[in-house]
């Protein structure tokens, strides 16, 4: 590990922090990966970019923080005396990945080349740890080898993810765009690979997965569309949930992520604030309940951390993540923040301080024997109790236990809550008791090496209690118990009891809610100007390369895909321009049916509404087809640096809804206090229920128009109908871009 050159000293805590949270240390931290460590600081772990503006790659970045806004940063996972052997001397090391596996940090990583075979030959590392800070050990081999693709080549062996289940067993999820994403079993120490791998997501689609399990759901988050376009970047992080940690993963309206017409519901898509291309993410947990989603994006007005098309500055972010009707949703579905945010809580509401336990606020801890195994002093013996009294309602629990022993953690009065982690008797019960009425549930509780720390979780609110069992405390649940029915505590002492126990890091607060709702989206209002294609001579319209086989029949306008497009300097692909109402807040809405069939490479077919400044600077709505996939893709062409309106030009596209033969799109439009112009992307398959998503925003001074599209490949021959083309005046959400 390199020294920790230029390490930031860790502050008091803060109740507030800002994005982005890594800007104190770093110019970029891209595919943040997160963990609490057992001394009770967030580690935080980057890619391998360099650090700073002028600097060298490092080999992978480590940084801690108690706050999420002053930071020490740890120095590199590696340097050039302890790579792997495995790979090559100019492989990238990307994407890592933290876990707490079987008494040791494990970390993932991707290794873009390996000595194995010749030829770029992706694969996943591992390396171990016994502390969060490393010192760091790769394995010999990787955890998840080369895989050779049909056609010649390898598959994209990226993004690992790590997962323990409720069982103990425990999964890696990998891969990218040109093989799909993957799941396979792991062996008990997390580091070879068990039997065959499942495909959990189509090819072309998703990359950069991560597995959470909430309630009885396993969650597979990934991200969409292109990481790394500067300006453009459209980077968006989607979900699946499944009753298996294998799958099948289907989205919020039941469609699956395995499909060419691909599924997927928003978690994290930039809302036309500064940030931009929101993605690559880990989930954490607070000592309240909070999950927060850690994820890089980029700064549209900074895009670029040295030269124009070099490397992208990815700072890390940080954002709660709500959890509303069953689903992820960062800040309820506003997105990125770029204003201050109340920072995840690490302290207790009580005065507990998770690393003295001599001072924690218990009464009766670390007055037993030493443990036999680890040599600790048994924290727990007989009953310890908070010198203060928990307030009555919503109650949250969290502490580290180690060892044998027994431990009961016993909330309130009446109801009385007791949740028992046994791990001599391999059980986790949970129990309320109200009025001498008594409602319970137990599980069975994997087993630990020795020395080992669990996480112990309790939560008691008006839904009932929750008791869970990780390792990680990543949200990789290995047991869960679960008593339904009102299960708030009265006022009173939180205990502990046990013969004698280890524990350390207890905090007591009360419990978060989530958001009960989504925030706001744009609504449709009255009806301000409609086209129906019933005037042949189009009227109201003005053509940029007129199209002469477009015609009007039948109450539809008749568009052949045309061989042509708009991105980069060609610039050959007939454009439908229309007036818009003005600066005001409307909706343009095109109806529009091209049936690209399923499976099959049609690259890029596609028909569009389009906001056109010129030819160099437009955002465009499609469906669309990606080799094997059907998308909805919310294109962006502007120039490359934002200093220099003129210059070259970049590409990059968000995702939207599921595509379907006949798709409503729509642009909702409104102007910010800066003057620009900010579109944000709507789409539906049956034009009642909308999914909306990404905002592109458009320069002060520029004047776009609503323009329609047809294009991207003219074989096979195939017709686009656009019925309608409307507009609307509407509501825009208040400040949606500051989250």
């Amino acid at each position: 590990m390199t020294p920790a050159a230029g390490a930031v000293a860790a502050g008091p805590s803060d109740t507030a922090y800002d994005n982005a949270v890594s800007d104190s240390f770093s110019d970029t931290f891209a595919d943040p990966s997160v963990i609490r460590g057992r001394d009770g600081w967030w580690y935080a772990y980057a890619t391998s970019d360099p650090l700073k503006a002028g600097d060298a790659p490092g080999l992978m970045h480590m940084a801690r923080t108690r706050d999420w806004s002053s930071w020490e940063y740890l120095g590199t996972v590696f340097d050039a005396s302890n790579r792997p052997a495995w790979a090559t001397p100019t492989a990238g090391l990307w994407a890592p990945d933290i876990r707490y596996v079987a008494g040791r940090y494990v970390l993932y990583f991707t290794v873009t080349d390996t000595t194995l075979n010749p030829g770029d030959d992706s694969a996943i590392g591992a390396a171990t740890a016994p502390s969060p800070s490393g010192p760091w050990t790769p394995a010999p081999a990787p955890a998840v080898p080369p895989r050779p693709a049909s056609g010649g080549g390898f598959l994209w062996t990226f993004d690992p993810a790590g997962f323990t289940d409720v069982d103990g067993q425990r999964y890696l999820y990998y891969g990218s765009y040109f093989g799909g994403l993957w799941a396979t079993r792991m062996s008990a120490d997390g580091l070879t690979p068990v039997g065959t791998a499942t495909q959990v997501a189509i090819d072309n689609r998703y990359e950069g997965s991560y597995v959470v399990r909430h309630g009885d759901f396993y969650y597979l988050m990934g991200s969409a569309a292109n990481c790394c376009a500067g300006p453009t970047t459209g980077y968006s992080v989607f979900a699946g949930r499944s009753r298996s940690p294998l799958g099948p993963f289907v989205d919020a309206e039941g469609t699956p992520l395995l499909t060419s017409r691909v599924g997927g519901t928003t978690v994290l898509t930039q809302n036309g604030n500064r940030f931009v291309g929101a993605g690559h993410h880990a989930v954490v947990t607070d000592a309240e309940g909070s999950d927060f989603i850690a994820y890089h994006a980029i700064d549209r007005t900074n895009p670029w951390l040295t030269t124009t098309f070099g490397i992208n500055r990815r700072p890390m972010l940080l954002d709660r993540l709500d959890w509303v009707d069953g689903w992820p949703r960062t800040q309820a579905g506003a997105g990125p923040s770029d204003t201050p945010q109340p920072a995840p809580t690490l302290a207790s509401g009580l005065g507990i301080t998770p690393t003295d336990p001599s001072a924690s606020g218990f009464k009766g801890l670390a007055a037993g024997p030493a443990d036999p195994v680890t040599g600790d002093t048994a924290l727990v013996h007989g009953t310890a109790s908070t010198t203060a009294s928990a307030p009555a309602g919503p109650l949250h629990v969290r502490l580290d236990h180690r060892g044998t022993e027994p431990l009961r953690v016993l909330l309130g009065r009446d109801p009385s809550v007791k949740v028992t982690l046994d791990p001599k008797g391999s059980r986790l019960t949970a129990q309320v008791d109200r009025d001498g009425t008594v409602r319970s549930s137990a599980t069975a509780l994997p087993p630990l090496p020795a020395g080992a720390w669990r996480t112990l979780t309790v939560e008691a609110t008006a839904d009932g209690l929750t008791a869970e069992v990780t390792e990680s405390d990543l949200a990789d649940v290995v047991a869960r118990v679960a008593v339904s029915g009102d299960a708030r505590p009265t006022a009173a002492p939180v205990r502990l009891s046990s013969s004698r126990a280890v524990v350390d890091n207890v905090v007591v607060n009360p419990a978060a809610a989530d958001a009960a709702a989504l925030v706001p989206v744009p609504q449709a209002g009255a009806l301000l100007e409609s086209e129906e294609f019933d005037d042949p001579s189009l009227s109201g319209f003005t053509w940029v390369r007129r199209n002469p086989a477009v015609t009007v029949s039948g109450g539809s306008l008749r568009w052949p895909v045309e061989g042509t497009d708009l991105v980069g300097g060609g610039n050959t692909a007939s454009v439908l321009l229309h007036d818009t109402p003005g600066d005001g807040d409307w909706i343009a809405e095109a109806k529009t049916t091209l049936d690209l069939g399923v499976d099959t490479v049609r690259n890029y077919q596609q028909v569009g509404l389009v906001a056109y400044e010129n030819d160099d600077d437009f955002a465009r709505l499609s469906k669309v087809a990606i080799w094997n996939t059907r998308q909805t893709e919310f294109g962006r062409e502007t120039a490359a640096d934002p200093a220099d309106p003129s210059g070259p030009t970049s590409y990059g596209g968000a995702i939207i809804g599921t595509a379907a033969p006949t798709l409503w799109l729509r642009l909702a439009h409104h102007r910010n206090a800066a003057g620009e112009h900010l579109y944000r992307a709507g789409t539906s398959r049956d034009g009642v229920h909308w999914t909306w998503g990404a905002t592109w925003t458009f320069r002060a001074g520029t004047d776009p128009r609503i323009g329609l599209v047809a294009h991207g490949g003219a074989s096979p021959a195939a017709t686009a109908e656009i019925d309608h083309l409307r507009f609307y005046a509407s509501t825009w959400p208040a400040d949606p871009a500051a989250g």
